[in-house]
C-alpha cells in the first residue's frame, strides 16, 4: 500500500498535523480521522485527506461573509442557486451513510442542513445586496458543516412579521424558540424552531451568527444560549457538528 506516494504512514502523518502518533491512534479509533489499513493492519493516510482537515472552512466562510467585497470561493465551496446547494446536500447524505456509525443520525444531519441553506434561498431571493448564493462545505473527517450567506441577516427578514424586534439577540432568540404564526409571509423561524428541536433532542452542535449575536446549541449538552459576536455579519454564518 505504501507505494503510492500520495500516502502517508501514521508517522509521517504525525509530522504534517503536528500531533502525536498516539493522538492519531486515538482519532482513528473515535472516527475523528480514520486511516486506512494495509493487509498488514498498518495505518496509512491519503495525503489528500489530511489536506481537507487542516483547512479551516469556518475561517474562510467568515472572510466571504463579512468582507464588504466577496473574495472568490473554490466551486466546491459556493452554491450560487438552490439546485446547486440540494444537489450538493443530496451528495453530502450519501456519502455520511458510508459511515455505519451515522446511519440514524444522517437523515437528522442532512435535514438540520437544509433547513438553514434554505432559509438563505428563500428569504434572500430577489434582494441579495450584493453576491447571490451560499458557501457551503463539510469535513467529514472533523464531523463539521458550515453554511454562509452575504443576504439580508435574520433580523431584517423577521422584522416584516415582527417590527417591535430591539436587536440581533432577540432576533435570534425569536427565531429559534418561538414559532411564528404560518398566516405571516414570514417563515424564518419556522426552520429555526426546528433547526433548534433537532439539534436540542439528537444532540447536535450547531452555532449561528446573524448581525451582532450568536446562538449556540452545545453538542451533547442540550443548551441553549444567544451571546454578542465579537464582529458584525450582515448575513449569516452557520456551523453543526455532529
Amino acid at each position: 500500500m505504501k507505494q503510492d506516494k500520495n500516502l502517508l504512514s501514521i508517522g509521517e502523518a504525525a509530522k504534517f498535523l503536528d500531533v502525536s502518533i498516539h493522538t492519531l491512534r486515538l482519532w482513528d479509533s473515535s472516527g475523528k480521522l480514520k486511516a486506512l489499513r494495509s493487509s498488514g493492519r498498518h495505518r496509512y493516510y491519503p495525503k489528500e485527506q489530511l489536506e481537507r482537515f487542516v483547512l479551516d472552512t469556518e475561517s474562510i466562510a467568515r472572510v466571504w461573509a463579512e468582507s464588504p467585497t466577496a473574495p472568490e470561493l473554490l466551486p466546491d465551496q459556493y452554491c450560487r442557486t438552490y439546485d446547486v446547494f440540494k444537489a450538493r446536500l443530496d451528495t453530502m447524505s450519501g456519502i455520511l451513510n458510508q459511515d455505519a456509525a451515522l446511519k440514524s443520525m444522517v437523515p437528522l444531519i442532512t435535514a438540520v442542513t437544509g433547513e438553514i441553506g434554505n432559509n438563505s434561498f428563500d428569504h434572500n431571493f430577489g434582494n441579495w445586496p450584493d453576491v447571490p448564493g451560499i458557501f457551503f462545505y463539510y469535513n467529514t473527517d472533523k464531523r463539521v458543516i458550515v453554511l454562509a450567506d452575504r443576504g439580508l441577516g435574520i433580523r431584517a427578514t423577521l422584522l416584516r412579521v415582527r417590527p417591535a424586534l430591539q436587536d440581533d439577540r432577540e432576533a435570534l432568540t425569536v427565531a429559534f424558540r418561538e414559532r411564528v404564526s404560518g398566516r405571516a409571509p414570514e417563515q424564518r423561524g419556522n426552520g429555526l424552531k426546528f433547526v433548534h428541536d433537532v439539534a436540542m433532542k439528537y444532540s447536535l452542535g450547531v452555532s449561528l451568527q446573524s448581525g451582532t449575536a450568536v446562538a449556540d446549541i452545545e453538542k451533547n449538552k442540550g443548551q441553549f444560549k444567544v451571546r454578542l459576536a465579537e464582529r458584525n455579519i450582515r448575513g449569516t454564518l452557520a456551523k453543526i457538528t455532529y
